[in-house]
This record gives structure tokens, C-alpha cells and sequence, in this order.
């Protein structure tokens, strides 16, 4: 995935599935350095993860 896809996602209304290593995610925020971003995963775990945004697959 990229900046501006990361970007268009966060500014959506609709629930867009996106992966990291498999498991559905919700991105948080790009984070400063536009490479990452801060992710949780769905459900009732809110434990944040900085990923490299490349990482991030779109379903």
C-alpha cells in the first residue's frame, strides 16, 4: 500500500478490510515519517502496532 492510499482510507466513511501478515486490521494514523502507520487489529484487542505501510494489503 502506499501514502496516498493510506490517506484515502483513513478519510473513508466505509469499512475498508486491510491486512498485515494475514489478520484484519484498522489503520490508526499515518504516523511523521509517511512509511508507517499505527494499526490494532479488529475486535476487542486495541493493542497498537507500528507498521511500514508497504506491509498493508487492501481486500
Amino acid at each position: 500500500m502506499d501514502t496516498r492510499r493510506v490517506k484515502q482510507i483513513l478519510s473513508s466513511s466505509a469499512d475498508i478490510e486491510v491486512k498485515y501478515n494475514g489478520a484484519s486490521v484498522w489503520i490508526d494514523q499515518l504516523n511523521e515519517d509517511g512509511r508507517t502507520a499505527t494499526v490494532h487489529l479488529r475486535g476487542p484487542l486495541e493493542e497498537r502496532t507500528i507498521v511500514e505501510i508497504h506491509e498493508l494489503v487492501e481486500e
